[in-house]
């Protein structure tokens, strides 16, 4: 059908207005286009030429050498040393299988190691460095770099690695470093960029832990150019960071390692202060680990091999360990009835080998009893029924607040993991906690450090020294931070009467010194160092009735688990204390078999700096304790090794 020429006059208007429309768009969509890139290559050329340069050159960050700990002599005690480690650059190496074979010939390849790495190289862009192997030697090193020419893609490097030269003598101390963890970021706002470096390194336990801040050291920079997929090409600039702080600690690394020696495989702990100060020269618990095993990445077996063993070594007795202090306790009692002035130390109280309260028996350890006992008599030992009077007359109220100012129920802040505030009871706290009231009978049995009452090692230690110097010492465990000592405050009186302290001292005197004393066999004889001393035995188990009436089982015939614990505290000299010591072995039996010899030997050793002479002790025993400390000698590390000047 043939259009008219007016219709197609009318088509050809149509069509001739949408190409006008539709250029007139495009030309203004060009022209928007024109203006947006001269926006962008003119006015934003700055902008974008820094985003181009950040994506050109990366920061890294370089870890600080880790802060150094040594001992109050300046022996080192954790240290940095060089560690060699082996890398592979999978795109360098080609046959990556035939370069690993060629390697495995000049050194030994861990199959676990060399797994991991071979499950990381195949996670991993080809460019990036595997550890191949750690911690190889020296020689090892060498012959790596002497074949490299037939190793393509093998790097040996240099770094440094957290080392503890006497094993487990610091073990629970010291603590060890390991792996940051999602588990330690996820305890930590905020974390430092450092911690997310793989196979970066912080304190897990004790005093690595504790002071992470100040022996971790502040990153430092480099800045390294890389290429569109990410590889270093080269670095651009170079700022080191700030190291750790050194660290120097109070303990004597010779008088730490004698005791670690004799507590030998004994499930125990020991604490030496200074009487005066409070400063920790020793603190152990045993059995201990070898914390080099951690820093790594411990196996499998030696794990389970810590973790089932009864003994607990990975426990730190010293500090997490609280027990009933047994007789030990009884110096606050004591205390407590002589501050009131409800007893002199001269009156006597019948023992008959019990005392009935409240339709109850509460007896003595000797069940035939000690007749007529004054406080030095009772005290020198050990008569529970003198104290059950005392505690009748005084109450708990008096007794709970006397123990708090001797140390007991306080947290110590010290830079140690798990320092346990132990337990001293009071109503307020039974009927919160237990839901109960208290009752008489609470009150007798934490008269002689029984029932609720728990104590650790170093609170009792600190009892001891605040006993023997009559001042409120704290403990302390830090002597100095980069050379600058940590100023302590003096240490302000107690607050008791100095002739019922007189009183107390002079009756743990008598415990060490007088032949019916119950420490009298673990004396020490030279007069210028004679201690003053308290045994303990705390029972883990009750005694029934029935076995009661027909003799109690001795310990050594029960099973170790149901044996009694075993305590002694003193301090020494008697006339000028300079040190307090804590003995506590876990399930030993008696205190004064177990706990106390462990204690005058520890003294004596503290007391002299080494080893004393035989004279010292009682002639009956000089043989023996020749033998013990050869022994002794040969398990402790060599005395001028390891030796650095602190900073």
């Amino acid at each position: 059908m043939r259009r008219s020429p007016a219709e197609g006059t009318e088509s050809h208007a149509r069509i001739t207005r949408r190409s006008l429309l539709l250029g007139g768009g495009m030309l203004g969509f060009a022209g928007m286009l024109g203006l947006r890139m001269r926006y962008l290559q003119l006015e934003q050329a700055d902008q974008f030429r820094l985003l181009a340069e950040e994506n050109r050159v990366n920061i890294r960050l370089i870890p600080p050498a880790r802060g150094e700990i040594f001992d109050r002599n300046g022996f080192a005690i954790a240290l940095n040393q060089p560690s060699y480690r082996v890398t592979i650059v999978r795109e360098d190496a080609g046959d990556v299988d035939e370069v690993i074979a060629r390697l495995a010939a000049l050194i030994e390849l861990d199959d676990v190691t060399l797994e991991r790495a071979m499950t990381e190289m195949r996670r991993s862009p080809p460019f990036l460095p595997i550890t191949i192997a750690d911690r190889i030697t020296w020689e090892e090193m060498s012959r790596i770099a002497v074949n490299a020419p037939a190793l393509p893609g093998v790097t040996p490097e240099v770094g440094l690695s957290r080392h503890y030269p006497l094993g487990g003598v610091f073990a629970h101390v010291v603590g060890y470093v390991g792996p940051v963890s999602d588990y330690d970021l996820s305890r930590i706002e905020n974390p430092d960029q450092l911690l997310r470096i793989p196979r970066f390194q912080i304190g897990k336990v004790g005093v690595e832990a504790r002071e992470e801040e100040l022996l971790r050291g502040k990153a430092g920079t480099r800045q390294v150019e890389v290429n569109a997929v990410g590889r270093v090409m080269r670095e651009l600039d170079r700022r080191e960071g700030q190291p750790g702080a050194t660290m120097q600690l109070t303990i004597d690394r010779q008088l730490q390692a004698y005791v670690q020696a004799r507590l030998g495989d004994e499930s125990a702990a020991a604490v030496v202060l200074n009487a005066r100060t409070g400063e920790i020269l020793s603190i152990n618990s045993s059995p201990t680990f070898d914390p080099n095993l951690f820093v790594t990445g411990i196996s499998v077996a030696d794990y389970r091999d810590l973790t089932e063993n009864d003994h607990r070594p990975l426990a730190n007795k010293s500090v997490q360990g609280t027990y009933p202090p047994g007789s030990t306790f009884k110096m606050v009692t004591a205390l407590a009835a002589l501050e009131e002035g409800l007893f002199d130390e001269r009156d006597t109280v019948w023992c008959p080998g019990h005392l009935e309260v409240s339709n109850r028996r509460f007896h003595c350890w000797k069940r035939a009893g000690h007749g007529h006992m004054n406080l030095n008599t009772a005290l020198r030992e050990s008569c529970d029924v003198y104290f059950y009077e005392l505690a009748l007359k005084v109450g708990i109220d008096k007794i709970s607040a006397m123990a708090e100012r001797l140390g007991l129920g306080t947290r110590f802040e010290i830079p140690m993991s798990g320092v346990a505030q132990g337990l001293n009871p009071t109503r307020d706290w039974k009927q919160s906690v237990r839901g109960a009231p208290w009752v008489v009978g609470d009150t007798v049995n934490v008269s002689i450090g029984q029932g609720f009452v728990l104590a650790s090692p170093l609170q009792l230690a600190v009892m001891t020294a605040r006993l023997a110097t009559g001042l409120a010492v704290e403990p302390s465990l830090v002597k100095s931070v980069e050379g600058e000592d940590r100023t302590l405050p003096e240490p302000v009186p107690l607050a008791i009467n100095p002739q019922h302290l007189q009183a107390v001292r002079g009756a743990m005197f008598a415990v060490s010194n007088h032949r019916r004393g119950t420490a009298y066999g673990s004396r020490i004889i030279e007069d210028a160092y004679r201690m003053a001393g308290k045994t303990g035995t705390s029972q883990v188990r009750n005694i029934t009735a029935a076995e009661r009436a027909a003799g109690v089982t001795r310990n050594e015939d029960l099973p170790w688990e149901r044996r009694d614990h075993a305590l002694f505290v003193d301090f020494a000299p008697f006339d000028n204390p300079e040190i307090a010591v804590a003995v506590v072995v876990e399930h030993g039996g008696g205190g004064s078999t177990a706990a106390a010899p462990i204690a005058r030997d520890i003294t004596l050793q503290a007391l002299f700096k080494g080893d004393p002479p035989l004279d010292a002790y009682p002639v009956k025993d000089r043989d023996r304790i020749a033998t013990q400390q050869e022994r002794i000698r040969k398990l402790m590390p060599d005395p001028d090794g390891h030796k650095r000047t602190r900073a």
